[in-house]
């Protein structure tokens, strides 16, 4: 925990500092969230193909989802999501027209969640 997922839309590979982008989001949810910082973990997955209503051209999608242990407040969570916002900001720099279309959620792991470090 924090289990951090980030898709991306395949256009964005060159234009995503994926490795800056990973410390910093793990830096802001250490600071808001309270986690350590051994315990943030991302994972990129990278998407061939996007649309975004009827045009499949000239867009990119970065959707980051991240999974705490439940307790945090609404609050908290808005805040880490704007944070993860100005994070992808900060690392994505689209080339040309493509339009850049950015989303965060920040959710709680489901009771049931479990894990181990080998």
């Amino acid at each position: 925990m924090p289990q951090i997922t980030v898709d991306y839309s395949e256009q964005l590979a060159e234009a995503f500092d994926r490795r800056a982008f990973a410390r910093d989001v793990h830096a802001r949810t250490v600071e808001i969230a309270d986690a350590r910082p051994q315990a943030c973990k991302t994972q990129f997955r990278r998407t061939e193909d996007t649309t975004v209503g009827p045009d499949t051209e000239g867009h990119a999608i970065v959707h980051v989802t991240v999974g705490l242990l439940a307790g945090r407040t609404e609050e908290t969570k808005a805040r880490l999501a704007e944070a993860v916002l100005d994070a992808v900001r900060a690392h994505v720099k689209p080339a040309g027209d493509l339009a850049l279309h950015a989303s965060a959620e920040i959710r709680d792991l489901e009771a049931s969640y479990r894990k181990f470090d080998n």
